[in-house]
């Protein structure tokens, strides 16, 4: 079976990040790549990593980009601190490395929120890739590209991304000058399209098309914060086009 590694990008992540590594201790690698945290992050880390990198924090897919050149598996599996492998999905992957048929497989994520997982607010993503021409590219909600067709695996991993509505918050917050930067530098501007249209389809979107609404009121929480963090992103960029919070820091 081709040899598979492990990307766990981490920053102050000592409450999610023993769970986290447990459940992958399947693979033949395991690449924690830190921020420099402050708390015991590198500690947990170092307990079953069989790699710790730190890097000063730049952008997303920099970050992931550095450890992917540290990884020596054929396939490269990326797991956030908050998200567990499941065993179904363990045996699935394994199953799937024996005879891959992509170059690359998306995995879906139910969200977890209010002590429950939203099926309705789930997202399939790219991340698990032959380790051979797979790069990140773009600052936030970074883009993993790979070479040939991609797949999708039936089992689902779990993620635990919400750590209360104030957290959830400060993290839409956190992406929305990330991407206002992103538009500032490429001359974009913010209209009353962008301040008024998009954050309301943004819920609309989320909570009727996606069936958001049968996830009750936690699913209308989160298509409520996820509006506004779309409004966040536009009124961020209005402030950098006038000058204002030019030199925040990331």
């Amino acid at each position: 079976m081709a040899k598979l590694s492990v990307i766990i990008p981490t920053f102050n992540e000592e409450a999610y990040l023993e769970d986290a590594l447990f459940s992958v201790r399947f693979a033949d690698e395991i690449i924690v790549i830190d921020s420099f945290s402050t708390d015991n992050t590198p500690l947990i880390a170092q307990k079953y990593a069989t790699k710790f990198l730190q890097r000063e924090f730049d952008n997303f897919s920099n970050q992931k980009n550095f450890a992917l050149k540290e990884a020596t598996g054929d396939w490269i599996l990326f797991v956030d601190a908050d998200e567990r492998v499941t065993h179904s999905l363990e045996i699935e992957i394994k199953e799937v490395l024996q005879n891959p048929k992509h170059g690359g497989y998306k995995i879906n994520f139910p969200h977890f929120y209010m002590n429950r997982f939203l099926y309705h607010h789930s997202d399939d993503v790219l991340r698990l890739v032959q380790r051979e021409g797979a790069k990140f590219s773009g600052s936030v909600h970074e883009k993993l590209i790979c070479q040939g067709s991609v797949g999708k695996l039936k089992n689902k991993m779990l993620h635990f991304t919400y750590k209360g509505l104030e957290n959830y918050i400060k993290k839409k917050e956190s992406y929305a000058w990330f991407q206002a930067q992103q538009l500032y530098r490429k001359g974009k501007k913010a209209t009353w399209f962008h301040l008024l249209f998009k954050p309301t389809y943004r819920f609309f979107r989320s909570f009727i098309l996606k069936g958001g609404f049968r996830d009750g009121v936690p699913g209308m929480t989160v298509a409520a914060v996820n509006a506004y963090g779309v409004f966040e992103r536009y009124v961020k960029l209005r402030l950098l086009w006038k000058g204002l919070e030019e030199n925040k820091k990331y």
